[in-house]
This record gives structure tokens, sequence and C-alpha cells, in this order.
């Protein structure tokens, strides 16, 4: 005896199908650089080797390396295993876990923005001034090569400690000198 297939099986299958087509056919959440080029910002700000990402509606953002690593731009920058901050159109603000060198100090790097696009200019905030670079440096995400961050840490220290200890002369000699207006100020 033949068995005929009831409506309701029939139902269930094409709605299966409908499913598994409808799943299948979803677009792929964006990546981070695609969050990046979408806000005005150039895809190079971060290397290859992202693992995760996070953005809440607040524009913070959440970024996972492998391992900390440093990109060659301009200047040497720095990237530790976690970096975040708070993104919004053409800057990057409150950020933490990139880190730019300028001669042979590390300075971190607080924020990052692009005023005007059509200037082919980006800028770098590492604290006391602004850093120019051109935009045209960060078009694609840079292959990031493996560092210990302890290393880095601990020579960032010894040059810390050196130049502190230079201040500190320069401040005795002041003081030794009377000029105590000057040696404050």
């Amino acid at each position: 005896m033949k068995r005929v297939p009831s409506s309701c099986s029939i139902l269930i299958f094409f709605l299966a199908l409908f499913v598994a087509i409808a799943a299948s056919s979803e677009e792929s959440p964006p990546s981070i650089y695609d969050v990046l080029s979408s806000h005005g910002l150039p895809i190079g700000l971060l290397p290859k080797g992202v693992t995760e990402f996070s953005l809440d509606e607040s524009g913070r953002f959440e970024v996972h390396l492998q391992q900390p690593c440093n990109a060659k731009f301009e200047n040497e920058v720095h990237y530790e295993r976690n970096v975040s901050g708070f993104l919004s159109y053409g800057r990057i603000g409150a950020l933490s876990g990139i880190s730019a060198q300028e001669l042979f100090l590390w300075f971190p790097v607080k924020g990052i923005r692009v005023d005007i696009p059509s200037s082919g200019l980006i800028y770098f905030d590492v604290g006391v001034i602004y850093k120019q670079f051109s935009l045209s440096l960060f078009e694609t995400p840079p292959n990031c090569k493996a560092v210990d961050s302890d290393l880095l840490l601990s020579e960032s220290r010894v040059i810390a400690t050196t130049v502190s200890k230079s201040q500190s002369r320069k401040f005795r000699y002041e003081i030794d000198q009377g000029d105590i207006k000057n040696a404050v100020l």
C-alpha cells in the first residue's frame, strides 16, 4: 500500500526548507573593518589578525587580537591584545591599547580623528600633541609582528626612569643656583 504524505507533513517540509534557505542567505555580520569604513575612518587603523570585536549602541567598541603586535607605518605602532574606545563618525575617542613610537619613546594614542576626509590627513592624539599622518598610510590593514609586551613595557620604564632622573638633576641644579621660582615652574 502506497502512503500519501499528509498536507501537514508537506507543510512542515516546506517550512523547514524555507528556514534553511533563509538562514543560509542571511548576510554575515559586518567586520570591524566594515564598521570603521562606515564611520568615515580608514580600515588600516587596525591590523590584520582581529579575532573578535564588539560594538554597542553608545559607540563603545572592543577589538581582540591574537597577540600584542607592532606594525610599521611612518612610525612604529604597538597594539595590545585588547584595543577599546568610543567610535563616532570620523573619530575614535577614549582609545586604549594602541601606542605610537616617536624617536625612542612610546606614547599612548588617546584618540584618532579625520576632520576633513578630502584633506587626506588623519590625526593621532598622543596626549600633549596631535600627530598628523597621511590617510593613505592606513588604506589597508597592516601585517602585525608579534612582540613581547612585557619587554616593551620594561624598555619604556627604563627610558622613563632615565628622563625622570635627568629632570630631577635639572631641578636640583636650579635649586642649588637659588632659582627656586624657575625650578618650581
